[in-house]
């Protein structure tokens, strides 16, 4: 048993190391990027970017096998989470999930969202 939850601290710790990377990465380009905390069922997701006009784009950061389907899930989820809990229009609040590329800095990670977001269609589903 005490393999496995070493073997869990180290991701946990791999997790957090990327988004303290990511954060301080996009920082350093001008970007208004702040962690979040874990709040249990209604998580938040990693990071906050603000933008301009009182817009949020919502980070999930992911040091993890590449799952975009769970992970852009996870991600829409975390938005409306964030959306609520600040009483904000979700329509003002976006995300994306950023996944670290094995062997590259920050700069080189994916970036996942979907046609529907990305190019602001309506919900059709």
């Amino acid at each position: 048993m005490t393999t496995i939850n070493a073997r869990n601290r180290a991701n946990k710790r791999k997790g957090a190391d990327w988004e303290i990377e990511l954060m301080t990465g996009l920082r350093s380009v001008g970007e208004d990027a702040e962690r979040l905390r874990l709040t249990g069922a209604e998580d938040e997701g990693d990071l906050a970017i603000r933008e301009d006009g009182g817009l949020f784009t919502i980070v999930e950061a992911k040091n993890a096998k590449f799952e975009p389907g769970p992970f852009l899930d996870e991600a829409e989820r975390e938005r409306l989470n964030f959306a609520k809990h600040r009483g904000i229009d979700p329509e003002r609040v976006e995300s994306i999930v950023v996944v670290k590329r094995r062997g590259k800095g920050w700069r080189k990670a994916f970036v996942l969202t979907t046609v529907e977001a990305y190019f602001g269609l309506d919900d059709a589903e």
